[in-house]
Protein backbone atom coordinates (compact mmCIF):
# COMPACT_ATOMS: atom_id res chain seq x y z
CA UNK A 1 0.00 0.00 0.00
CA UNK A 2 1.44 3.59 -0.94
CA UNK A 3 1.57 6.26 1.46
CA UNK A 4 -1.21 8.11 -0.72
CA UNK A 5 -3.55 5.07 -0.38
CA UNK A 6 -2.64 5.58 3.22
CA UNK A 7 -3.56 8.80 3.68
CA UNK A 8 -6.86 8.74 1.61
CA UNK A 9 -7.81 5.47 3.99
CA UNK A 10 -7.14 7.62 7.40
CA UNK A 11 -9.19 10.73 5.88
CA UNK A 12 -11.97 8.66 5.14
CA UNK A 13 -11.73 6.89 8.68
CA UNK A 14 -11.71 10.72 9.97
CA UNK A 15 -14.71 11.82 7.93
CA UNK A 16 -16.38 8.60 8.98
CA UNK A 17 -16.19 9.16 12.79
CA UNK A 18 -16.97 12.72 12.43
CA UNK A 19 -20.34 11.97 10.84
CA UNK A 20 -20.73 9.49 13.60
CA UNK A 21 -20.14 11.45 16.56
CA UNK A 22 -23.50 11.71 18.14
CA UNK A 23 -23.09 15.21 19.72
CA UNK A 24 -22.67 16.72 16.59
CA UNK A 25 -25.71 15.80 14.71
CA UNK A 26 -27.59 16.83 17.54
CA UNK A 27 -26.00 20.15 17.60
CA UNK A 28 -26.63 20.33 13.81
CA UNK A 29 -30.17 19.23 14.40
CA UNK A 30 -30.62 21.81 17.33
CA UNK A 31 -29.29 24.72 14.82
CA UNK A 32 -31.28 23.68 11.97
CA UNK A 33 -34.57 23.93 13.90
CA UNK A 34 -33.20 27.31 15.54
CA UNK A 35 -32.74 28.59 11.86
CA UNK A 36 -36.24 27.23 11.04
CA UNK A 37 -37.89 29.25 13.73
CA UNK A 38 -36.30 32.26 12.85
CA UNK A 39 -37.43 32.05 9.88
CA UNK A 40 -40.96 31.55 10.51
CA UNK A 41 -40.77 34.45 13.35
CA UNK A 42 -39.65 36.71 10.44
CA UNK A 43 -41.69 36.03 7.90
CA UNK A 44 -44.48 38.18 8.45
CA UNK A 45 -42.00 41.30 8.49
CA UNK A 46 -40.94 40.11 5.43
CA UNK A 47 -43.50 40.16 3.70
CA UNK A 48 -44.69 43.52 5.21
CA UNK A 49 -40.67 44.82 4.01
CA UNK A 50 -41.82 43.33 0.55
CA UNK A 51 -45.31 44.91 0.28
CA UNK A 52 -44.78 48.21 2.28
CA UNK A 53 -45.36 51.37 0.47
CA UNK A 54 -42.58 52.75 3.37
CA UNK A 55 -40.27 50.44 1.00
CA UNK A 56 -41.70 51.98 -1.95
CA UNK A 57 -40.82 55.65 -0.95
CA UNK A 58 -37.74 54.50 0.43
CA UNK A 59 -36.48 53.48 -2.91
CA UNK A 60 -37.60 56.45 -4.26
CA UNK A 61 -36.16 58.96 -1.72
CA UNK A 62 -33.31 57.16 -2.19
CA UNK A 63 -32.91 57.74 -6.10
CA UNK A 64 -33.83 61.32 -5.67
CA UNK A 65 -31.26 62.35 -2.67
CA UNK A 66 -28.53 59.82 -4.59
CA UNK A 67 -29.02 61.99 -7.90
CA UNK A 68 -28.66 65.27 -6.10
CA UNK A 69 -25.43 63.94 -4.88
CA UNK A 70 -24.70 62.43 -8.33
CA UNK A 71 -24.40 58.89 -6.53
CA UNK A 72 -26.12 55.93 -8.27
CA UNK A 73 -28.23 53.90 -5.45
CA UNK A 74 -28.23 49.86 -5.79
CA UNK A 75 -30.89 47.42 -3.98
CA UNK A 76 -31.04 43.91 -3.94
CA UNK A 77 -32.84 41.58 -2.04
CA UNK A 78 -30.39 38.87 -0.21
CA UNK A 79 -32.81 35.93 1.70
CA UNK A 80 -34.66 37.95 4.07
CA UNK A 81 -32.41 41.14 3.26
CA UNK A 82 -33.13 44.55 1.35
CA UNK A 83 -29.66 45.49 0.59
CA UNK A 84 -29.00 49.35 -0.49
CA UNK A 85 -25.22 50.33 -2.01
CA UNK A 86 -23.99 53.65 -2.79
CA UNK A 87 -20.86 53.49 -3.83
CA UNK A 88 -17.68 54.81 -3.30
CA UNK A 89 -17.16 58.29 -5.34
CA UNK A 90 -13.85 60.18 -5.08
CA UNK A 91 -13.91 61.75 -1.83
CA UNK A 92 -16.61 59.63 -0.72
CA UNK A 93 -16.69 56.30 1.32
CA UNK A 94 -19.05 53.39 0.34
CA UNK A 95 -22.04 53.22 2.17
CA UNK A 96 -24.68 49.94 2.66
CA UNK A 97 -27.97 49.74 4.31
CA UNK A 98 -29.37 46.52 5.02
CA UNK A 99 -33.05 46.19 6.00
CA UNK A 100 -33.42 43.14 7.53
CA UNK A 101 -36.16 41.08 8.69
CA UNK A 102 -36.19 39.87 12.19
CA UNK A 103 -38.50 37.90 14.34
CA UNK A 104 -38.90 41.27 16.56
CA UNK A 105 -39.35 43.24 13.34
CA UNK A 106 -37.44 45.63 10.67
CA UNK A 107 -33.80 46.16 11.32
CA UNK A 108 -31.69 48.89 9.31
CA UNK A 109 -27.73 47.66 9.53
CA UNK A 110 -25.85 51.32 8.15
CA UNK A 111 -22.13 50.52 7.14
CA UNK A 112 -19.50 52.42 5.61
CA UNK A 113 -16.57 50.79 3.99
CA UNK A 114 -17.73 47.18 5.10
CA UNK A 115 -17.38 48.59 9.07
CA UNK A 116 -20.82 48.71 10.72
CA UNK A 117 -21.66 52.17 12.11
CA UNK A 118 -25.18 51.66 13.23
CA UNK A 119 -28.25 49.98 13.86
CA UNK A 120 -31.64 51.21 13.88
CA UNK A 121 -35.27 49.66 14.18
CA UNK A 122 -37.45 50.48 11.65
CA UNK A 123 -41.28 51.04 11.70
CA UNK A 124 -42.84 50.20 8.31
CA UNK A 125 -46.48 51.47 9.09
CA UNK A 126 -45.47 55.14 10.68
CA UNK A 127 -42.07 55.42 9.76
CA UNK A 128 -40.49 58.53 7.58
CA UNK A 129 -38.69 57.12 4.72
CA UNK A 130 -37.62 60.20 3.27
CA UNK A 131 -35.75 60.78 6.83
CA UNK A 132 -34.46 57.20 7.11
CA UNK A 133 -32.76 57.69 3.21
CA UNK A 134 -31.21 60.87 4.17
CA UNK A 135 -29.80 60.00 7.76
CA UNK A 136 -28.34 57.32 5.04
CA UNK A 137 -27.23 58.98 2.48
CA UNK A 138 -26.34 62.86 3.83
CA UNK A 139 -25.59 61.47 7.23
Amino acid sequence: MSFLDNLENNLKALENLEQRDPEKVKRELEQREADRLAAIAAAPHLEALKTSPFTEELLKQCRTIGHGQRVLVHFAWIDNTLRLDAPAKAEKKAKRMELMATGDGVVAVYSVDGDETARAPVDLKTGNAEAVAREWLVG
